[in-house]
């Protein structure tokens, strides 16, 4: 019998990933098998209370205390504070925070950041921000047209870009006299860093302006004569210590002169200049991937007043990767392929009843449905503010889906979606936010607005004409006509 006494030896023998542990005895005793313990890998642990067997993890560190070693569990599967977001994408790991909310967007989540949340200039509260009449919206912030460009301008367009280096939030905000640029970081307290004039700023008569961005740069147009289009570097907006700075363009592009509108698809860095003084006014295809060094690439033919153009990826199978221009062509709504710029192909056109102006319209994120705005219907055949759906799930047969109608008899102007809602400018309506989940079964429902133009709801060319909602932080802007600036958020966010 095997006892302490008759034992003469002990060894520890490592052999291919195993302690054996072997006891020689005497030779009067029975023999006794090995005690083999298994180390797969050999961090002296053995497997059978390693976490992760199989990867060397001498700490048995298990982050999210689920029983599997961090050395062999995706941190992509890692939610440590299991908030539902994984740990890779959480802008907050170790704190519960399923709704990711970052109030100076500074890319930690308010429950990790010590940044205090922002106090509206104006709640929304009993319907009212202010002056304003308002339903789940408050202002945030606001800058009067008087700063934003001389005495006796109107504002128009506007649009936002968020520095990828920074995170800052910039609103670009266009009047009859040039271009204001604003950094919104701090919605409650926007500074004014400078502003960009026209750069035909003694021509007389209608000088409306737009602007879109691409590549950190912006790219403005204007329905002044001889205009063209200006380029500003918007990186420089990091380096203004002085606002607010008078600005010069980076590049100016002269190849058309006026111009009422245009249009950028990031994707592809093509901008369209549409309602421009050539080509009857048809789109200008023109390559802006060297952004300080646009090229003219060729044109559709058919005046349009706004546009659509998207890298397609819809439902509509034979045009998968295409890049889709949708035209708002005044009296008609034109689907075109220009994935060719030599050789634009019309795809189909549709209209509808009691057409007024086919104004602005834009594709719901699956790209199957396309709302519509008709600028002048509310005037000429006396409804409510009419929202246009189309069908587009067959670009080839594009068909009518729906008609909603607003509250008001306000004028829409410019409309954008982003998920779920499509937020409508609505002139002396101000902006509008509509539920389009269930547009499918013919069913929109307005969820909130923000009235920029209190004064009424009238059917005329007054409030809001442009919104951007695509700030990450959730600020949209609002650009007045009448008043300037509005910064707006959903209330309790």
């Amino acid at each position: 019998m095997f006892t302490f006494k008759t034992l003469s030896t002990f060894f520890k023998i490592f052999l291919f990933g195993c302690i054996v542990l072997t006891c020689f005895q005497s030779c009067d005793d029975e023999p006794v098998d090995p005690l083999v313990v298994v180390d797969t890998d050999d961090d002296g642990i053995p497997d059978a209370s390693d976490n992760c067997p199989n990867d060397f993890n001498p700490d048995q560190e298990d982050f999210n205390d689920n029983g599997i070693g961090d050395a062999c569990e995706s941190v992509s599967e890692i939610d440590t504070d299991n908030d539902g977001i994984f740990d890779d994408v959480d802008n907050c790991p170790l704190i519960p925070n399923p709704g990711q909310e970052d109030t100076d967007n500074d890319g930690i989540g308010d429950a990790c950041d010590d940044v205090p949340a922002l106090t509206p200039l104006y709640p929304c509260e009993g319907g009212m921000a202010g002056p304003y009449a308002c339903n789940d919206y408050d202002l945030m912030g606001y800058i009067p047209l008087e700063e934003l460009a001389e005495i006796g301008a109107e504002g128009n367009d506007s649009w936002g870009w968020t520095d990828p280096t920074t995170n800052k939030e910039y609103a670009l905000v266009c009047s009859t006299q040039g271009t204001a640029f604003v950094d919104m970081t701090d919605p409650t307290a926007p500074i004014l860093l400078g502003k960009l004039a026209s750069a035909n700023p003694g021509n007389s008569g209608n000088k409306w302006r737009d602007v879109k961005t691409y590549n950190n740069y912006a790219f403005i147009v204007s329905e002044a004569t001889g205009h063209g289009m200006q380029v500003f570097d918007l990186t420089r907006l990091r380096d203004v210590t002085s606002p607010p700075e008078t600005f010069t363009a980076d590049a100016h592009y002269t190849d058309f002169g006026s111009a009422h509108n245009i249009v950028i698809n990031e994707t592809s860095g093509y901008a369209y200049i549409v309602g421009s003084n050539i080509n009857s006014g048809g789109p200008l295809f023109i390559n802006i991937q060297n952004p300080t060094n646009p090229v003219n690439e060729g044109s559709f033919p058919g005046y349009s007043h706004d546009a659509q153009v998207v890298t397609y990826n819809g439902p509509d199978a034979d045009y998968a990767g295409q890049e889709i221009l949708i035209g708002s062509n005044a009296n008609e709504v034109v689907l075109a392929n220009v994935t060719d710029k030599s050789n634009p192909i019309p795809i189909s056109t549709v209209t509808y009843n009691n057409i007024g102006y086919v104004h602005q319209g834009w594709f719901t994120e699956d790209m199957t449905y396309f709302l519509l705005g008709d600028e002048t219907d509310e005037l000429g055949f006396g409804n409510n503010t009419r929202t246009i759906v189309f069908d587009f799930s067959d670009l080839d047969n594009p068909t009518l889906h729906m008609n909603y109608n607003g509250p008001t008899a306000a004028i829409d102007h410019n409309g954008y979606v982003k998920g779920n809602d499509y937020y409508q400018a609505n002139y002396s309506a101000g902006l509008r936010i509509i539920d389009i989940s269930n547009v499918s079964s013919n069913s929109m429902e307005e969820i909130g607005y923000f009235d920029t133009y209190p004064e009424n709801n009238n059917t005329s060319f007054k409030g809001a004409w442009n919104v951007y909602p695509y700030f990450a932080s959730g600020n949209i802007i609002v650009s007045d006509i009448n008043r300037g600036l509005f910064i707006v958020r959903k209330s309790g966010t």
